[in-house]
């Protein structure tokens, strides 16, 4: 029958499609929704814009882009082409016609396949009646089918033989499970049956009509509560009272439940209180209650008859009647090093004990202080803060606190604050921490079993601020344990346990500890200093407390020479700086420093240095032999200086210079006479001993020396200005220069005799320096002598010979000369021969004093030879 329908549709859809037609083809069923697991049959019809070119054989078909295959297909006619899929399981598939012609695809149509099933009778019908509202009911529609479904309700009257009354049957629809009667189509009645029906294409199912009285399915709106309060003068007890809404089926008798809990605990509890519907309000006590702590209440009614409560009302809060604090307050201080002037402050802080139940709301705090000595000396402070900061001076004290609240005070908390410079004994002997998974355990041992109390402070290291501490107080135990929680990780905590005896406290035991451990955050950053040669001292500094995360247990330093192996040293943790010895000299150096705690270790910045090419001990052996040697060399100097006058007259004694003489006044025309100083020139530098000859003269009487002396002081100036400019040349010439100044002092009645023979034997191997050539004298006999050899030797070699033609007879006498001539030497010449040495040595005497009037008494002078002397 179904597939006839089919046939007969397609046939129709083929005699309609004509020349006109605007469509190239078509699909049937179009959107077909099949049961699951059916046939799906489906026509592809073309039009005629693709005949005669193209028939129904050039059609193929594709399921979500897969071909279908050719034993699906079926060619009814042309133009007509037909699929047919058994089994089709898809909830949902893109069915597509396709035209194959010279190998290319062209898509004519498509269409959407769904399948589902049809759907089920449905069941649990139940309803809520809100009087003079709303009506609402809700079903169950069985299996999901996949598929459109409408739903219908509908509400029947019916008799007590369960036959349906005529025009009273209502309906509502809607595709969800559920569907509602608005007001005014909210009839009350005690007879109403409700049926649902489901329907879609695949078919319908109506369940049976259900009755339901309308008294057991009425649900009303939630009292209000009016108030929640306490009575005066009675404890442990509130009155609650609520009003019932408006809309109430009338003259039923109704239930309220009252639920109330404090704020302290999760515990509920219920109260119910019957109701009548003609009273608009309701009240309940509720006893038994804690003193001052506030409970929060909730109501909730219906009616005998119905089955459904209303919603619970809005929460409302309130507080029992007050009482006096049952417990004193934690109290504990903090006590800051002394002032200058003595005092001190002492940080009081506390907290309410969690008591249960409370005693009430703390309206405030009473600190009472005073003198141990000296109780009359109270003093009070109030203060809403669980802290306070008192400044006392050094005696102790004693010190109080209580909470009150409007009914009364709590009992004293006492502790006492000991003087300044006060001892307690020590009476913890050692505090051990460790942790467990969830807990920090502290355990100590006491040296006296008595002390049955104790006070657990724990803090962070870093922390500055005294509030910031927390404690709690431990009895009849020697151990305390906290959750985890209350630290933070990877920071450090002290924590001290002090002995109580009453409400003195004794000293404490401190440790520190850390609940959880990491890695440090930096590692400390390394000094190098000065490198030596082969060693150099690495320095750091600790690791800031906020970094280190945990105990530092050891530091290492690692080094590195450039393209060598790593090496590292490991050091406790309280060394702070280490020598690497045994290093290579010249050579530049990585280092960096590790500090490790129980988590793991963090290096520090690399830096890098030089040793020395050599150390202070090789400085030292090079520089020392040379600043002696400088040392020494300059001592030299400065003696030489200090002593040139010593030396000079060791070394180069002064000979008496005559033409320097003060003592003797020369004549200027003589001189300018003397052949023999005009032929000096400045040129020369040194005098042939072959040219010096010996003058001899007499010399002046006794008589005459007042006036040579005179006439020498009057002429002083003038000799001491001499100046010797002239040297000896290379031919043997003796010049002169300045002989107006030697003129001077050469008077012609004193000549001066200069042996040939023997001053040349002594100027043969030297030359003498004109500003230091020093008087030689000889013996008389010798002078005679040495004059005549001269005058001989003068005339047969023809040389140039100093001529004094211009002395005068007498010559005057020069005391000078008088003085140096008590003792002297003759220089012998090396080139004399033996037994002239021999005669010269025997002459070598002591002198007589300077005789006048004596004739022949000569000395040798090489005066001359100053005045051949370059400057």
């Amino acid at each position: 029958m179904f597939n006839c329908l089919i046939w007969m549709l397609v046939l129709l859809c083929s005699c309609i499609a004509d020349e006109n037609s605007i469509r190239d083809a078509d699909i049937f069923p179009s959107s077909p929704e099949i049961e699951r697991g059916s046939t799906l049959k489906l026509f592809c019809v073309l039009g005629k814009r693709y005949t005669p070119h193209r028939n129904a054989s050039h059609i193929i078909w594709k399921l979500n882009h897969e071909l279908v295959p050719q034993e699906n297909y079926n060619i009814v006619n042309e133009t007509i082409s037909s699929i047919t899929i058994h089994n089709f399981t898809y909830s949902k598939a893109h069915v597509k016609c396709f035209t194959k012609y010279l190998g290319k695809e062209q898509l004519l149509v498509h269409t959407e396949v769904k399948t589902g099933f049809p759907p089920e009778t449905p069941g649990n019908i139940s309803c809520i009646y809100y009087f003079d509202a709303k009506l609402t009911c809700t079903w169950t529609s069985g299996r999901e089918t996949h598929l459109t479904t409408n739903y219908t309700l509908y509400r029947k009257m019916m008799t007590e033989g369960g036959v349906t009354l005529p025009n009273t049957v209502r309906s509502c629809q809607n595709k969800t499970e559920s569907c509602s009667f608005v007001y005014p189509d909210t009839p009350f009645s005690s007879s109403f049956c409700f049926q649902v029906k489901a329907e879609n294409v695949l078919g319908e199912a109506s369940s049976d009509c259900v009755p339901i009285p309308m008294e057991k399915i009425e649900k009303f709106e939630p009292p209000e509560i009016l108030s929640v309060k306490k009575i005066t003068g009675i404890k442990q007890l509130l009155v609650v009272t609520w009003k019932m809404p408006d809309k109430i089926i009338p003259s039923q008798d109704l239930i309220c439940q009252v639920q109330y809990r404090n704020l302290y605990s999760n515990s509920l509890e219920i109260v119910t209180v019957p109701q009548n519907s003609a009273d608009k309000t309701g009240s309940c006590n509720l006893t038994g209650l804690w003193d001052s702590t506030e409970y929060s209440v909730a109501i909730q009614c219906r009616s005998v008859e119905s089955i459904f409560w209303s919603e619970w009302s809005r929460e409302k809060t309130a507080s029992t009647e007050e009482k006096a604090p049952s417990e004193k307050v934690d109290l504990w201080r903090v006590i800051e090093s002394s002032h200058s002037a003595g005092s001190r402050s002492v940080y009081l802080m506390w907290k309410p004990l969690n008591s249960f139940p409370p005693s009430g709301r703390i309206l405030g705090y009473k600190i009472q202080y005073f003198p141990e000595n000296h109780p009359a000396l109270k003093m009070t402070n109030n203060s809403t803060n669980e802290k306070i900061i008192l400044l006392l001076n050094e005696e102790a004290y004693n010190i109080s606190i209580t909470a009150y609240n409007s009914a009364g005070n709590s009992p004293e908390a006492i502790l006492r604050i000991p003087s300044i410079g006060e001892k307690t004994s020590q009476v913890i002997e050692t505090v051990r921490t460790f942790t467990t998974n969830e807990e920090v355990v502290v355990e100590w041992i006491a040296s006296k079993p008595e002390v049955t109390e104790y006070v657990v402070e724990w803090y962070e290291e870093l922390e500055t601020d005294p509030f910031g501490r927390s404690w709690q107080y431990v009895s009849n135990s020697t151990n305390w344990k906290t959750n985890k929680k209350n630290f933070k990780p990877f920071i450090c905590y002290n924590i001290s346990v002090y002995p109580l005896y009453g409400y003195k406290v004794a000293a404490p035991y401190s440790v520190q500890t850390y609940v959880q451990e990491k890695k440090p955050s930096e590692g400390p950053v390394a000094d190098t200093g000065v490198p030596g040669k082969n060693e150099v001292t690495i320095k750091w500094k600790e690791i800031s407390k906020d970094k280190r995360n945990g105990f530092i247990s050891n530091y290492t330093i690692f080094y590195k020479p450039e393209d060598g192996k790593e090496l590292n040293e490991t050091v406790n943790s309280d060394v702070l700086q280490y020598r690497l010895k045994s290093l290579q000299a010249n050579t530049q150096y990585t280092v960096y420093i590790m500090a490790s705690n129980e988590a793991g270790g963090t290096s520090g910045e690399p830096k890098t240095f030089k040793t020395l090419k050599f150390n202070k001990e090789d400085i030292i052996f090079i520089a020392l032999p040379v600043g002696v040697s400088m040392l020494f060399l300059l001592g030299l100097w400065i003696t030489c200086i200090l002593k040139k006058h010593t030396f000079k007259k060791v070394c180069w004694p002064d000979i008496p210079n005559p033409a320097e003489s003060i003592a003797v006044e020369w004549p200027l025309d003589t001189s300018m006479n003397n052949s023999f100083l005009k032929g000096v020139t400045p040129e020369a530098k040194t005098i042939d001993c072959e040219d010096v000859s010996v003058l001899e003269h007499c010399f002046p009487e006794e008589s005459q020396e007042g006036s040579l002396l005179m006439n020498c002081e009057n002429h002083v100036s003038e000799c001491t200005d001499i100046n010797t400019k002239g040297v000896i040349n290379g031919d043997k010439n003796i010049l002169y220069n300045e002989e107006n100044e030697v003129g001077k002092c050469f008077s012609p009645s004193m000549p001066y005799i200069i042996t040939d023979q023997d001053i040349r034997s002594q100027m043969h191997s030297a030359l003498i320096p004109a500003k230091e050539i020093q008087p030689i004298e000889m013996l008389e006999d010798d002078l005679c002598e040495s004059q005549q050899t001269s005058i001989k030797n003068e005339e047969d070699d023809n040389e140039e010979v100093l001529k004094l033609e211009d002395f005068s007879e007498k010559a005057l006498f020069n005391p000078y000369l008088k003085n140096s001539v008590k003792t002297r030497e003759f220089l012998i010449s090396e080139n004399l021969p033996e037994h002239r040495k021999n005669e010269l040595k025997s002459q070598s005497a002591v002198l007589p004093p300077f005789q006048q009037n004596v004739a022949g008494q000569s000395y040798i002078t090489l005066d001359m030879f100053g005045l051949a002397t370059a400057h």
